[in-house]
Parts: C-alpha cells; structure tokens; sequence
C-alpha cells in the first residue's frame, strides 16, 4: 500500500466526501457553538476567509456577514464550494495561497476555520504576520480547529524535528495520506496571536477549540 503525503491532493480526492465529518451525532451540539459564534461575530462585516475548502463555514458566515472573500488552493474544493450557490455579490470564492492572502488592509475580519492544524510550525509566524496584513486595525478574528480526543481522532503517527505531527488517513476509495495535524496548547496559542491581538477570548470544548480576538489597533 502506497503513503502519500501531498496535504493538496489530499484534499483534492477527499473534497467530495469532506463534509461527511460534519455528520457526527456526537459533534452536533460543539458544531450549533461554532456557528452561533460566527454568525454573531462576523455580522456585517467585510471577511476575509482563509483555506475555505468546500465552503462549509462560508455558508454559516454569509448568513450575517456584508461580504466574504473566501479562498483555497485547491480548485477541486472550490468547485464544491462555488456549486453552494451563495449570492455572487456578497460572497466571492476564488484560488489563493494561505501564505499569500489576497488585500492589504482591505477586511474587518478573518476567518480561519481547520487551518491552523494544517499550518507546519516553522511557518506559523510567516502564515500570520501575512494575514494581519489583510486586515484593519480593529478587526475581528476568529480561529477554530480540532482538539485531540483520544478514541475518537485519528491518532496521531509521528513528530518531525519541529514539532508537528502527522496523522495517517484512509479515504473512501482506499487511498492513505500522511497529513500534517498539530494540535497547539492554549499557550502556543496565546504567545502566536500576541503581537496582533486585544480582547482575546480562547474556549476549548471536547471536540474543537476556538480564538476570538480583536486586531491590535496600535
């Protein structure tokens, strides 16, 4: 059996069958937190949304927020996401690279949902200065990612030399992937977003984390 390790193709043969994590009976409940959180935090605003994927989260936040740029790598998600049709003048999806956003100073608020764990540490600190870049002073950020759940995550396999960990993935059609997933300590978090961030506000549930804060204005 072949591994491959391509976090792109990943996602690309898995876009069809992505959504599916979002079924969990387990998860409903964490999942109506989430949503409840994005809606109210991103009403009216001008959002800027990093690695949209099949555009899941995009269809939460476009029910309150004015407009959203939402982007991704990988053309294979954003063919799912663009089929959601949402309303082409509020809601953009187009092809960008994470580590170069799209605008500059141009959004009042970022959403970044299931990325950060994907983000390798040696580039976290790149990955971030770029994105408040986007942003303006003021604006409202919202992170949120797994947590780590012994019996129900897949477990994690290895660790490199930096630090993150790699977690092996089997898809529908019996493909396996070796996937970088780092799961940070409120700790690593807070001392990532410390340059940038005011009225942070950090919540850890069972099945997920989230990170609200403001852009620093100063």
């Amino acid at each position: 059996m072949s591994v491959k390790s391509n976090l792109i193709e990943y996602y690309a043969q898995r876009a069809g069958e992505y959504e599916r994590v979002y079924g969990k009976p387990e998860r409903q409940e964490e999942l109506r937190q989430l949503k409840e959180l994005i809606k109210s935090r991103l009403a009216g605003r001008n959002v800027l949304e990093v690695a949209c994927g099949t555009g899941y989260w995009t269809e939460v936040a476009a029910t309150s927020a004015h407009t959203i740029t939402a982007f991704d790598i990988n053309e294979a998600v954003l063919a799912i996401a663009r089929g959601k049709s949402l309303d082409p003048r509020k809601v953009t999806f187009q092809a960008g690279d994470a580590y170069q956003p799209p605008g500059r100073g141009d959004f009042d608020a970022a959403l970044v949902a299931f990325w950060w764990s994907h983000v390798p540490k040696q580039k976290l600190a790149g990955f971030l200065r770029a994105l408040h870049k986007t942003l303006r002073p003021g604006a409202v950020v919202i992170f949120m990612d797994n947590t780590l759940v012994p019996g129900n995550s897949t477990p994690l396999g290895r660790a490199d030399r930096h630090g993150n960990t790699y977690q092996m993935r089997q898809l529908a059609d019996g493909s396996t992937f070796e996937v970088l997933k780092n799961y940070p300590d409120e700790r690593e978090l807070r001392e990532a977003i410390g340059l940038y961030a005011e009225q942070v506000e950090l919540k850890w549930l069972q099945y997920y984390w989230w990170l609200s804060y403001c852009r620093r204005k100063a």
